[in-house]
């Protein structure tokens, strides 16, 4: 998928791109498979806010998309190719062969009028869905169940792919994308290929009102701030940071600061941490 560049007839235009999104099908989604979220903009249940940065945004409709994706057995063909407001892939609507229409998310490469299937038997073709045990060392996949039966919760953002590496004593160990390698009972779900839209990191965002069409209020740098505001604030004109480590406004380490809990009940299945 390229990335549509704009001619610099403005500051703000000067860097911002698009992704090119000509490939995708003109179609209006399914009136019975979307709904309107109202949006708390990171707020708590007295309206106050808890988490900064958000608010304001694009209205937006949300896909239902099915993480399950549990018609065994039942074909679907791929009726088209869609945008998401609510993630960075695309999603695919499918109509099986028993005429139920869903949204699932888009392997990279899938095409109107292609057949996809999920079952024990199926062939390794993007966009198939079969249990890790069968799919062949060395092959790239996503929206990996952690349990069976638990619905795709591993590798759904645009452009990501997880290597299977081997299959022994009931467990698929996989290579993420970060480096971590960690193992999912073999028993688990998982699509051929990549996730579609793989060149959306490259988007480069250009001004700060697209920030704001996307819902993300301006953040304001550290050390731009008074003393009292934050532990880089204060000096005279620009200044280095001025503390050793660095740290957040409350004054909690940041950098190079391990956060995963060490008791963690998943932290068996992590063969390695990523680098």
């Amino acid at each position: 998928m390229p990335i549509k560049q704009y001619k610099p007839t403005s500051p703000s235009r000067r860097h911002y791109s698009v992704t090119d999104y000509s490939t995708l099908t003109r179609a209006k989604p399914q009136k019975q498979l979307t709904w309107r979220i109202k949006k708390h903009a990171g707020r708590n249940t007295q309206g106050r806010i808890t988490v900064r940065h958000q608010g304001g945004g694009n209205k937006t409709l949300y896909r239902d998309v099915d993480f399950m994706q549990m018609k065994i057995g039942v074909p679907a063909r791929v009726e088209s190719i869609e945008y998401d407001p609510y993630r960075t892939a695309f999603i695919a609507l499918v109509v099986y062969h028993d005429g139920e229409r869903r949204y699932i998310l888009a392997p990279n490469g899938l095409k109107v009028g292609d057949a996809i299937i999920t079952s024990d038997d199926a062939a390794f073709t993007t966009g198939n869905r079969t249990k890790l045990k069968r799919i062949p060392v060395g092959t790239f996949v996503h929206s990996i169940e952690i349990h069976p039966r638990g619905g795709a919760k591993i590798a759904r953002s645009a452009g990501v792919s997880v290597q299977i590496l081997a299959n022994e004593d009931g467990y698929t160990h996989l290579k993420m994308s970060s480096g971590e390698i960690r193992k999912v009972s073999w028993e688990c779900y998982a699509s051929i290929g990549q996730v579609s839209n793989p060149e959306h990191n490259l988007v480069v965002i250009g001004k700060a009102g697209r920030s704001r069409w996307l819902g993300i209020r301006p953040t304001v740098r550290g050390k731009v701030m008074n003393p009292r505001d934050h532990p880089y604030g204060g000096g005279e004109g620009r200044t280095q940071r001025g503390t050793r480590r660095p740290k957040t406004k409350w004054g909690k380490i940041t950098g190079g600061h391990k956060t995963r809990n060490k008791k963690k009940w998943s932290g068996k299945f992590v063969v390695e941490r990523r680098k």
